[in-house]
This record gives structure tokens, sequence and C-alpha cells, in this order.
């Protein structure tokens, strides 16, 4: 079965890529334009980008139209699982468009590898995004392989990003992490 397999940054995808190489052809999709600000959005990409090289990968760079971003969760408010739950259907339907042009059997992505995204969100939103494409969503939970993505992407000397890569995400990254400082100052 060829897979595309939208990435949304170097260290999240060592491990759904070779979870899914072991079985499938593969083809990395960065779709990503959540990322904020555009030098974050262009330091996850060279990140991506070297790893790819060094593993002999292309990657297929869709554009950076943070625009589209700001239209599909315009509405959500101040709730994150509404939030994240457009952002999700926007990227993985840009893949899952971009994977029946291209003759793509299916569609997945490394978003189910962080234990800190909604799975099951992830699973329904690729699922519906993907039937309008006329490509199957292959939904695998990657959390399992949270540690060692981490421990490889660290040995490698990947950049690793603290928020997921929305302003808001930014935002509640910055205020939770001054909150844990606060907490160790307590003690």
């Amino acid at each position: 079965m060829r897979v595309l397999l939208h990435t949304c940054c170097g260290p999240c995808l060592l491990e759904p890529l070779d979870a899914i190489a072991e079985s499938d052809e593969v083809g990395v999709c960065y779709a990503n334009p959540n990322i904020f600000p555009p030098e974050e959005y262009a330091l996850r990409l060279d990140t991506l980008l070297a790893y790819a090289a060094d593993a002999g990968l292309e990657v297929l760079e869709l554009p950076y139209e943070p625009e589209l971003w700001i239209a599909a969760v315009v509405g959500t408010g101040e709730d994150r699982s509404s939030r994240c739950r457009a952002c999700y259907r926007l990227r993985i339907g840009m893949v899952a468009a971009e994977a029946a042009r291209l003759g793509y059997d299916a569609v997945a992505t490394t978003l189910s590898v962080s234990p800190y995204q909604d799975a099951e969100a992830i699973r329904e939103e690729g699922e519906k995004a993907c039937a309008r494409e006329g490509v199957r969503f292959l939904h695998t939970d990657f959390r399992d392989r949270y540690p060692e993505a981490t421990r490889r992407s660290r040995e490698l000397g990947m950049y690793r990003q603290n928020y997921c890569g929305c302003a808001p995400s930014m935002a509640e990254a910055a205020a939770e992490g001054e909150a844990r400082k606060a907490a160790r100052r307590k003690k």
C-alpha cells in the first residue's frame, strides 16, 4: 500500500515512519499552516529536511498558508479541543487531497505519536477527511513510541519544540511553564 504520511516535525516523524515503512511504501508530506510564527515553521521544516536528506527521503511540502488555519479555527473560541479538532481536519484534509491527486492509497499522520494530542479526534477527523477524498485513513496510535522518538531525536540533535505549533498553543505552553516554575519556587 502507498501511504502519504503527514508529518508535523522531524522528531515526530521518526517512529511513525519506521512503523509504517515496515509494511508499506511511505511518502512524507509537510502540511502545517498552523505553525506560528513563520520562523518556527521554517525551523521545523529545516529539521525535517535535514533528517530526510540523511535518510534518503523526499519531503513534499504543501504551501504555507496560515490564513487557511485561521479560517479553519475561527469560531472555536478558547476551546482547545474544538480548535485542535478543526486543525486536524484541515491538515489531514490537505494531505488527503494531495494523496488522492498523487495516487496514494492511504494517509497517516505523525500527530498521534504525541501524548499531548487527542488520538480519538485525530482518528475521527482523519477518517472523514480521507473519505471525502476517496483514500483510506490509516489510523495508528503511536503514543507508545513517544519515549523512543524523544530519545532518538535528542540523540540525533534535532530541534525539539515545546508547543504544538499554533499561537494559542505557544501561549498555553508558556503559561504552563510559568506555573511549573512558580510551583518549584514555592517548594
